[in-house]
């Protein structure tokens, strides 16, 4: 039975790694800059993964590690505690390895989200207050004695932060050719904060001088547990930005590898992916948004004090999943959310390279 179990686990292996292998590297696009300004802005475009996201990355290395910690086997039922991205793209993989997966997530999750993770087999199971998720997914892990893969633990211990082509090493490799190839920034969210971790480690291994900012929507506890040092800081209000902000401080949050942090204001957030449709034709989700806002922010500095360079940040995921609520008007009248002003900003921006967060 042992024998048997180990052979599944190199199969599950081969099927993962060979799926990883049928898909081409993510983009890497350029966000139009005057060209006189002597600095570069690029978007890692992972919404053309399988699943649509970022996520897809963290759902195949927490797969990865489950398997070769022999935590996961034949019979294993994997669960997760989520109702987004991650979830999805974990569905993709139980499906490929003919295992039955279940996420809990709030009554509320849209049915649009619902639809998604059941498109790949997954099982949605609900509670009624999103601070239950964690400990319902431990009662139903140990219950069918199944695998609860907790991206929010695993995500900066699953991935390669030394390379294995992690997102650092392919962004690296995408900006060899170019005029800046050492990025003076890179910019990210933080949902699980397992991506800037992964950044944050690869550069100092690789004794670049890049910095990395993380920007962090409003509610989300992050910036408070960087700014404090305390790892228990928590705000117990959801994220409206999907993907990013917690109510709590996550295991995975590596504050000591940040080299700083920018709240950002949802509606800021909201007005940034239009910008970015508008500009360039390619629609992305709010957590997008959230790092342009924070990639303008800091080349206006790079700009008054004289600095070229090039700054890269990441395209999360696609638009079509928000446009009922992102890109629908009359959901942020609802929201109380106004990006007028923002879409001022950032015209102003884009003309004068000026662009103060106080505005």
């Amino acid at each position: 039975m042992r024998l048997n179990r180990r052979s599944w686990v190199r199969e599950a292996v081969r099927i993962i790694e060979a799926d990883a292998n049928r898909s081409a590297d993510t983009h890497l696009h350029v966000f139009p800059l005057p060209p006189d300004w002597g600095i570069d802005l690029y978007l890692k475009d992972e919404s053309v993964h399988p699943t649509g996201s970022l996520k897809h990355r963290l759902a195949r290395s927490l797969l990865l590690y489950g398997l070769v910690n022999g935590m996961i086997g034949p019979e294993t039922v994997l669960i997760e505690a989520s109702s987004g991205s991650t979830a999805v793209s974990e569905a993709y993989f139980a499906r490929m390895l003919g295992l039955r997966f279940v996420t809990v997530v709030p009554r509320k999750t849209s049915p649009e989200k619902v639809a998604l993770i059941e498109f790949y087999g997954g099982e949605c199971h609900f509670v009624d207050t999103p601070a239950a998720m964690y400990t319902e997914a431990e009662r139903l892990a140990s219950e069918c004695n199944g695998h609860y893969l907790d991206q929010f633990t695993y995500a900066e211990r699953a991935t390669d932060w030394r390379g294995n082509n992690n997102i650092a090493e392919s962004v690296y490799a995408q900006m060899v050719s170019e005029r800046h190839p050492i990025p003076s920034w890179i910019v990210v969210g933080a949902g699980t904060g397992g991506t800037s971790a992964t950044f944050g480690r690869y550069v100092r291994y690789r004794r670049h001088t890049t910095k990395i900012a993380v920007v962090d929507p409003e509610n989300s506890s992050f910036y408070g547990a960087w700014e404090t040092g305390a790892l228990d800081y928590a705000t117990g209000m959801p994220s409206r930005i999907e993907g990013i902000g917690r109510p709590r401080c996550e295991p995975s949050f590596i504050p000591t590898v940040i080299d700083e942090m920018i709240q950002v204001p949802d509606a800021g957030s909201l007005a940034a992916i239009r910008l970015l449709r508008q500009r360039t034709g390619h629609w992305a989700g709010g957590s997008t948004g959230t790092n342009l806002y924070g990639a303008f922010q800091l080349i206006s500095r790079m700009l008054d004090e004289g600095q070229a360079g090039s700054v890269v940040t990441l395209l999360c995921d696609g638009g079509e999943r928000y446009a009922n609520t992102y890109y629908n008007d009359e959901w942020l009248t609802e929201q109380n959310l106004d990006i007028a002003p923002y879409q001022a900003k950032f015209e102003k921006f884009l003309t004068s390279g000026t662009f103060s967060a106080d505005e």
